[in-house]
This record gives structure tokens, C-alpha cells and sequence, in this order.
């Protein structure tokens, strides 16, 4: 394969930003949707396998789990009322809630990573490039 990423004719770019973040979410290269973004769980791949961009450039750092955090906790906080409101324990309430918060992060931490890969992408923050179509109204 050419070490050169392919023109952005000969790919299908986001038209906007929220497809961009869809694919990123899906755990798919946001800029040509074809590649896997991720090699492991949480890391991405050096270079996609389809358009060949460079991915290595990424710096989500610890945001995506800001996110995670931010959004499993107001999940989780009209539960933790109700089952204290309730009459439940405070402890029985932790045993349930902290093993189900846990899990909740470590599902929704990937897509949350990918969508923030591909935010920095599409906004060219950082060491990324910003792509656009000719003609392309910006959203």
C-alpha cells in the first residue's frame, strides 16, 4: 500500500461533523469510514488500513473519560435517589451501583474515545489537517 493517504476524491468524506463522530463511535476511520480505528480496546491504529491516515497524531488524552464519567453519572443519579429514597441500604445500593457504573464506563469508553478522535479530526485540532469538499457548506 502507498505510504500517501488517497485524495479525498477517491474516498467518501463525512459531509458534516455528526457523521464524522458516527463513524468514530462505531469505531470505524471517521475520514473514510472503511478501516477499524482501533487495534486494541483503547488504542487507535498508527494509520488506517483503507485512506491511510495517520491516527497517531490523535491527543483525546483523558477527555473521553471525562465524558464517560460525566454522562454515566447523571445515568445513574435519579437511580441512586430512588433506590435510597426507596428504603434500600446505602451499602446494598453501592454493592449494585458500583460493579453497574464500572461496566457502564468500560462500554460506553471506546465510542466515546472514537468520537472524540474523530471531533479533532473534522474541527483539524492539534496535528491534524482540516478536510473539507469542494462546495462543502460547512455545518
Amino acid at each position: 500500500m502507498p505510504s500517501e493517504r488517497l485524495s479525498p476524491e477517491l474516498i467518501t468524506l463525512p459531509r458534516g461533523w455528526i457523521p464524522a463522530l458516527l463513524r468514530g463511535a462505531k469505531g470505524k476511520c471517521p475520514r473514510c469510514g472503511e478501516a477499524a480505528l482501533f487495534r486494541k480496546w483503547l488504542k487507535p491504529v498508527d494509520r488506517c488500513g483503507h485512506c491511510r491516515q495517520d491516527w497517531s497524531v490523535q491527543q483525546a488524552d483523558d477527555f473521553p473519560a471525562y465524558i464517560g464519567i460525566f454522562v454515566v453519572g447523571h445515568l445513574l443519579a435519579p437511580v441512586v435517589i430512588a433506590m435510597i429514597s426507596g428504603g434500600i441500604s446505602a451499602w446494598l445500593t453501592l454493592a449494585i451501583l458500583l460493579p453497574l457504573a464500572v461496566v457502564m464506563l468500560l462500554v460506553t469508553l471506546q465510542p466515546t474515545k472514537g468520537a472524540v478522535i474523530a471531533f479533532l479530526w473534522w474541527q483539524g485540532i492539534g496535528a491534524f489537517k482540516q478536510e473539507r469538499r469542494e462546495g462543502q457548506p460547512e455545518p
